[in-house]
């Protein structure tokens, strides 16, 4: 069976879907920079359940929707709750990839209620975002918005499906399924927005929010931080001194996470 395609319009905004089945409602949230063509091989496996891959304002078939908008994991979510209350859906399991994890888990902090599951598959997080390839793209990202679509295909978002594929055959597929979206003339644009307008901070925050954290993120160093620096403590210190602060109110990503972990069980 092939998904079926819908739009309606919500809180003013064309928003998009791909749905098949029926049963248990599962919403699947794609990444960056995909949409709701990275389970065109997940949803055929799947029997007794209504498959929804809903597609992010600012991505795919909605990149139009995400020009002078905030598109952030964190407005996503609320998009996602706006849509989920004009579809009249109480409660759905979340199925949440790449960026699409981070949407979800804010989503199912923010509304426990609403989700019937959650299931987060390389879902990104306070330490794994951005990813190498992000960081770069942010770097030169005023380039890359006056790139050719033909370098930013065969450049930055080949290396991209090549990353995320054991299987160089389904790469190249990915490669074609994906950047059909992009091949507008605005590709590098299109594509450095969606990088430029997320931040692993709103992941983070809502996550310490809920576990009643008080705690600046701007003073917790991630595991690549501290590799940096030889004896680890120095990490500590460089960082103390940048913010003025003292040693001991800086903290590790690990230490962190085990605050929320007691916060939230």
């Amino acid at each position: 069976m092939t998904p079926v395609r819908h739009e309606r319009m919500v809180a003013g905004i064309p928003m998009r879907w791909e749905e098949e089945g029926a049963g248990v409602p599962v919403l699947l949230v794609h990444g960056i920079p995909t949409g709701p063509a990275l389970w065109r091989h997940v949803m055929p496996l799947v029997d007794g359940a209504r498959l929804i891959a809903w597609e992010m304002v600012g991505y795919a078939g909605s990149i139009a929707e995400g020009r002078g908008r905030a598109i952030g994991v964190a407005e996503q979510a609320e998009f996602l709750l706006q849509w989920l209350d004009a579809m009249d859906l109480e409660r759905v399991v979340l199925v949440g990839h790449d960026l699409g994890g981070g949407v979800a888990h804010i989503f199912a902090v923010r509304h426990p209620e609403r989700c019937a599951g959650l299931l987060l598959t390389n879902c990104v997080g306070y330490e794994s975002w951005p990813i190498p390839s992000v960081k770069l793209l942010r770097a030169i990202g005023g380039l890359v918005r006056r790139l050719p679509d033909a370098a930013v295909k065969q450049g930055i978002f080949q290396m991209l499906m090549r990353r995320g594929h054991g299987d160089q055959s389904m790469a190249s597929e990915s490669l074609e399924a994906h950047w059909a979206h992009y091949t507008a003339g605005t590709g590098g644009a299109c594509f450095t927005l969606a990088a430029l307008t997320n931040s692993r901070r709103d992941s983070a925050e809502k996550l310490l929010e809920r576990a009643g954290l008080l705690v600046h993120l701007d003073r917790v160093l991630s595991a690549d931080d501290v590799k940096r620096y030889k004896p680890a403590r120095e990490a500590y210190a460089h960082a103390a001194q940048e913010l003025g602060v003292a040693p001991d109110e800086i903290l590790l990503a690990a230490e962190v996470a085990e605050q929320i972990a007691r916060g939230t069980g």
